[in-house]
């Protein structure tokens, strides 16, 4: 799996979660650059996206990831 397939991916939970299907990511994205996206809504999105890649996150990957860049890479890691 590639970066560009990733982002698809991202893409496609991002605006599921959200409702939202303006969304765009980029590695820089952060809840700051989403509308609903507050405490409550990451615990769903990242449940999203645990199911969308077939995988879990530890808790120190949830608490340490600062942007979707950050997401993205642990994705592609666990992919190899």
């Amino acid at each position: 799996m590639n970066a560009k397939e990733i982002y698809e991916r991202l893409e496609s939970v991002f605006r599921e979660v959200f409702d939202d299907e303006d969304i765009t990511l980029s590695p820089t994205t952060t809840a700051a650059d989403i509308e609903d996206w507050d405490s409550i809504e990451h615990i769903t999105l990242i449940s999203a996206v645990e199911d969308e890649f077939k995988m879990r996150f530890t808790m120190g990957e949830v608490s340490g990831m600062k942007n979707v860049g950050e997401m993205a890479d642990i994705i592609m890691e666990r992919g190899k």
